[in-house]
């Protein structure tokens, strides 16, 4: 029988409570579909920093590449510096680790979840692979005289031929093997933004090796119109770290929000990182009521990773089973259902399938 080894962090604020949840739902689908699944649980957090003074253990890289895939709840603690230990463990992870590969579906499961008018499932079915080693967040730069009246605050924008390169090609290969329409959209910000002139020429030279994938572009301003006007027109975008990070939580919206938002930081063939993009949401911690369908969903994507397609196939099918049925009318916090019931709903259309579309 197969087994894999999942590092599982919850995390900060909602972080552990959508985790509880989305290990519940994996342990079941290996059950159903025959595998193992042994989880380590892992507790960096605001609350173990505060109690040990560390974030992210210099040995952990090592540790976590003895892992199949790794599941994320989310960190971040009002306690701490703003985006201190995001850096440190998000960050820490994502550069470590050399998960080059944000992957961001933005997939319409029931009409009444988008705010767009007359636009359905048919119309929002694309998916966004940001880069995510490079660009501002390489965290290149810093503060001068902070505080003063002549305070200087710099941070550079990196681009590498290798770093462009290897996530336009694996976006190439995504669309090709999609099942979509063959279509790769690069967004970038060329015209005004001359360093990614690179992206603009390394995006058509390695096109030209995939002459069965049509090729487009849009600048990010516009793309983030169309995205509202015309989002049938996407089939798979690849972009730049700091547009992607804002274009995918505006695609995250056209689909009923971050509490539906599932997401991969990925190394092709190599230990990556899955995690619901909500955040940590401190004022709602404990209380139950963080909706934990981002985290099933990000499962998902864990399990199509290390090549359980068939039982990510089945999980995604239940849950669009109940966004579709009306079972799952809303994913805020005050939508009457426990987090605990959600994940209650999930295993029970995986159980039955019929029901979560009745």
């Amino acid at each position: 029988m197969k087994s894999y080894r999942i590092g599982a962090i919850g995390g900060d604020g909602i972080g552990p409570e959508v985790v509880r949840e989305g290990l519940r739902i994996l342990r079941h689908v290996a059950d159903r579909e025959g595998f193992e699944v042994q989880v380590d649980e892992f507790p960096f957090s605001a609350e173990h920093f505060l109690k040990t003074q560390v974030t992210l253990p210099p040995d952990f890289l090592e540790t976590a590449r003895g892992y199949d895939a790794l599941l994320l709840g989310a960190i971040g603690d009002p306690r701490l510096e703003i985006g201190m230990l995001e850096r440190a463990v998000i960050s820490g992870l994502r550069f470590g680790l050399d998960l080059y590969v944000n992957l961001r579906p933005v997939r319409l499961y029931a009409e009444h979840l988008t705010p767009l008018k007359d636009k359905g499932p048919k119309d929002i079915d694309f998916i966004v692979v940001r880069e995510n080693t490079e660009d501002v967040y390489a965290g290149i730069g810093g503060i001068f005289k902070k505080g003063t009246p002549d305070e200087v605050a710099i941070q550079e924008m990196i681009f590498t031929r290798r770093g462009t390169e290897r996530v336009i090609r694996y976006a190439f290969d995504l669309a090709r093997r999609r099942g979509g329409r063959k279509k790769l959209t690069l967004v970038d910000k060329a015209n005004a933004v001359r360093a990614m002139d690179l992206w603009t020429r390394t995006f058509e030279e390695v096109g030209a090796e995939y002459p069965d994938v049509e090729r487009d572009h849009a600048y990010v301003d516009a793309a983030a119109m169309y995205m509202i006007r015309h989002p049938e027109w996407f089939d798979v975008i690849v972009v730049s770290n700091m547009f992607g990070d804002i274009l995918t939580d505006l695609g995250a919206m056209l689909t009923g929000g971050l509490g539906i938002a599932a997401s991969g930081n990925i190394h092709p063939g190599q230990v990556s990182l899955f995690e619901p993009v909500h955040g940590s949401a401190p004022k709602f911690a404990g209380k139950g009521v963080a909706s934990p369908i981002a985290t099933i969903l990000s499962v998902g994507m864990l399990l199509d990773h290390v090549g359980e397609a068939k039982a990510a196939a089945r999980l995604e099918d239940a849950v669009a089973g109940l966004l579709r049925s009306g079972k799952i009318r809303s994913l805020a916090t005050d939508s009457g259902t426990s987090t605990a019931q959600f994940g209650d709903m999930v295993l029970e259309a995986l159980e039955s399938p019929s029901k979560a579309h009745t």
